[in-house]
């Protein structure tokens, strides 16, 4: 891979098992690069943002692939670090959210995005990019990204990138090859409870506990699957909505169990210009 030379440098951080999401990602970095920047890309599963019931073990790793798919995308560094490397054996210090991160995702995996934050920054000060790429389809995480980056003052542009979806509707995971194959079946449903929810906000309902009430019956519907949290919130603040307009930035946001496999999806809810 080429020598980084020129700004800006873009970079876009991964757990790897890399797919067809995360190469769009990569290719938007390379057009926000343009032909005088640089392309890094980090591939580390962080053990940090596990919890102790979850799937550290089985997280794919599939390090030949993704390295193929960086050089076929035109990366021009590959950050691969190993554990040790990146946290010594006595550490003591850690970054905490204390707002965004509670609720949704938080609330469940307590700890998660203390390891988020900790593990971004620490990239950060490796990388020292001046723009990085999170993808949309995590939407929590990327709202606790920009306010850590906000509040810790840190020189770098946060660029979120709309999630990429399989044909069927699928938001693109590296947790999907996790799925039986019934599950792989049925998990395009939760995509189709998100639309229809959006579809029912375009056309007037504005009220936020009828539009819940929608959303948790068509995901309870879906076979093998087991709710995690399905909410309406400020896009931003991740604060839940009571009623929405066209003025504020609602997003559905939702967390599916198949088993031992959680996805997580969202949408915004917009009203037709």
């Amino acid at each position: 891979m080429a020598s980084l030379q020129n700004a800006p440098l873009v970079f876009v951080p991964t757990m790897g098992a890399l797919h067809e999401g995360h190469a769009s990602l990569i290719r938007r970095a390379r057009r926000v690069a343009g032909i005088d920047g640089s392309v890094v890309v980090s591939i580390f599963v962080n053990p940090t943002q596990f919890g102790p019931r979850e799937d550290f073990s089985r997280y794919p790793r599939p390090f030949a692939r993704d390295r193929t798919l960086c050089l076929r995308e035109g990366v021009d560094l590959l950050f691969h670090p190993k554990a040790e490397a990146m946290y010594s054996t006595d550490a003591s210090v850690t970054l905490s959210e204390r707002t965004l991160s509670l609720g949704l995702c938080g609330a469940s995996r307590p700890g998660h995005f203390d390891g988020v934050c900790t593990v971004v920054c620490m990239l950060f000060q490796i990388i020292n990019p001046e723009i990085a790429i999170f993808g949309e389809k995590d939407w929590q995480q990327l709202a606790v990204i920009r306010r850590m980056v906000r509040d810790l003052k840190m020189p770098v542009k946060i660029i979120g990138h709309p999630t990429v979806r399989e044909e069927d509707g699928l938001a693109m995971s590296s947790r999907n090859s996790l799925l039986e194959p019934e599950a792989r079946r049925a998990a395009p449903r939760i995509y189709h409870a998100l639309l229809a929810t959006a579809m029912e906000y375009e056309s007037g309902e504005h009220s936020v506990a009828k539009l819940r009430r929608r959303l948790l019956h068509d995901l309870a519907s879906i076979p093998g699957a087991s709710v995690d949290y399905a909410e309406i919130v400020h896009g931003e603040t991740l604060q839940s909505l009571k009623k929405i307009n066209g003025s504020i930035p609602a997003r559905a946001l939702v967390a599916v169990r198949f088993g031992p496999v959680r996805l997580i999806d969202n949408i915004a809810l917009v009203l037709p210009s």
